[in-house]
């Protein structure tokens, strides 16, 4: 809290005094803002507030109980000066203090903005906190742990939760730092070996030749945190982080059979499998990783596996907008199963993708949807009309 000189007191006792006494509020106000003391500058403008609207300078009473057009006018008072506060913490570069403001007022984005300029350093656990585990800028809260504790504190931190915002950017930061930490350490090994370190940034440029690289105990990063890492390359779109993926899975399938992890149905060979995933969305040769994928699903008991594998290759098709052919494939295995129960679209959802509203309306019937039917029925009649015209 702000220390008043002395001189300050007696001006204040003159207000008080006054016949208007609410400027009073003013000296303080002005006095709390040049010793930066916002949290008492946010009070003060508050308890002149209530001066203003006849309420107790000490409210403690629920203000429900006010008429409408008092408690409106508080409110409003509130959220002015809360936002107000923020922004002079946020001026000062005191995003921690100025979050609880932002936060009431709805300006995370303000505070996202300033987090977006922050370097790790002493300090910045707090910061890490709001961005990340608070979700007002997930990626640069990874990006700062990355840099504090390590990609590998990073993945756990991804891991375990249960990140919706900016999803696909957290992917992507974590791959970048994943892919530079194994160009890094490749490039070490290869330095020490011939003397001098490549200038490529592509793992399978520096993996090339250099089968000695990968001994039975030769590995770069930490391998779980890899397979982690790898499973999220179905959500990824960006061709760069794709490609980043590709030179992961490369890495992978050299590594010595002791770090070749079992993964799950349709991805058991991790590192082969998830590389023709990445492949086929980059669409380098996708008829034939296609063709990898329908092998799964032909080989695939049920019983183990139940519809994991099909569900994988109509995610895969929907991605690459073949909406009939993943719509064949949901059809023959999962044609009734509902969206919360599928990692890719439903039968129905991809009737409406391939604007295949007559297997809609076969759908709908079966299981006695007759609002679906209904509406797959005037678009099929809209689209008929459409192609007669």
């Amino acid at each position: 809290m702000a220390i008043m000189p002395e001189d300050a007191f007696g001006t204040l006792e003159q207000l008080l005094e006054s016949e208007n006494p609410s400027s009073s509020f003013d000296l303080l106000i002005g006095q709390f803002r040049a010793a930066k003391d916002y949290r008492s500058l946010f009070e003060a403008r508050l308890m002149r507030k209530r001066l203003e609207l006849g309420l107790p300078l000490f409210l403690t009473d629920d203000l429900s109980a006010l008429s409408s057009e008092v408690r409106d006018a508080y409110s409003q008072a509130v959220t002015e000066a809360a936002r107000d506060v923020g922004e002079l913490f946020l001026s000062d570069g005191e995003i921690a203090q100025a979050w609880p403001y932002l936060r009431a007022t709805g300006d995370s984005a303000r505070v996202a903005d300033a987090i977006e300029k922050v370097e790790a350093g002493d300090g910045v656990d707090r910061i890490i906190e709001i961005a990340f585990q608070e979700g007002v800028h997930p990626a640069k809260g990874l990006e700062l742990i990355v840099a504090k504790y390590g990609i590998c504190r990073a993945i756990s931190a991804f891991e375990v939760s249960a990140v919706e915002k900016d999803r696909k950017k957290c992917i992507a930061v974590l791959a970048r730092n994943l892919h530079s930490e194994v160009v890094e350490r490749l490039g070490s090994a290869i330095e020490q070996e011939e003397g001098s370190r490549p200038v490529s940034t592509s793992i399978a440029e520096l993996i090339g030749g250099r089968d000695w690289l990968f001994g039975e105990y030769s590995t770069y990063v930490d391998v779980s945190h890899l397979v982690s890492l790898l499973q999220h390359c179905p959500e990824v779109t960006d061709a760069g982080v794709l490609r980043m993926f590709h030179d992961l899975c490369e890495y992978g399938t050299q590594l010595s059979p002791q770090f070749r992890v079992q993964g799950q149905p349709p991805f058991e060979d991790v590192y082969i499998d998830f590389d023709h995933y990445a492949q086929a969305l980059m669409g380098i040769d996708v008829e034939s990783h296609l063709a990898h994928f329908r092998r799964k699903v032909a080989e695939a008991d049920p019983e183990q596996t139940g519809s994991l594998p099909a569900q994988a290759l109509v995610r895969l098709l929907a991605r690459l907008a073949r909406y009939e052919e993943a719509l064949e494939v949901a059809l023959a295995h999962f044609p009734h199963a509902r969206s919360a129960d599928l990692a890719c679209p439903t039968a129905t959802e991809l009737c409406q993708l391939a604007r295949r509203f007559d297997r809609l309306k076969q759908l709908a019937r079966e299981r006695g949807d007759w609002l679906s039917y209904t509406a797959a029925s005037l678009e099929a009649r809209m689209l008929r009309i459409a192609s007669e015209g």
